[in-house]
């Protein structure tokens, strides 16, 4: 199986930084792409970003132009730089992964157990 470890949040001021980092590990075989997804009290979980294999990004127009996602596709890993954050970007993180574990598998969404990411006024 595959798993997704998640680090890198915390608590910061407004207008502040913060870097979240998820390495994936196990049986893979090809990551077809990666991002995260944000959830916060009360709420449906929603995007934030994604990259796909080749590199395409994707965000939500909520954090475009603060939030930077990349990767590393050597160490598997997948990284949130985020920039002029404010207090509704406070969210439990959660990284994800779809990943085929053979040639003859189809590809599967994996799941980080998540990080806190709190911003304060």
């Amino acid at each position: 199986q595959v798993q997704l470890v998640e680090s890198g949040g915390g608590l910061v001021q407004a207008g502040g930084s913060l870097r979240l980092s998820c390495a994936a590990s196990g049986s893979i075989f090809v990551i077809n792409a990666m991002g995260w997804y944000r959830q916060a009290p009360g709420k449906q979980r929603e995007l934030v970003a994604t990259i796909i294999r080749g590199g395409r990004t994707n965000y939500a127009d909520s954090v475009a132009g603060r939030f930077t996602i990349s990767d590393d596709n050597d160490k598997n890993t997948v990284y949130l730089a985020m920039n002029s954050l404010k207090p509704e970007d406070t969210a439990v993180y959660y990284c994800n992964a779809n990943v085929k574990i053979s040639p003859t598998h189809f590809p599967y969404d994996y799941w980080g157990q998540g990080t806190q990411v709190t911003v304060s006024s």
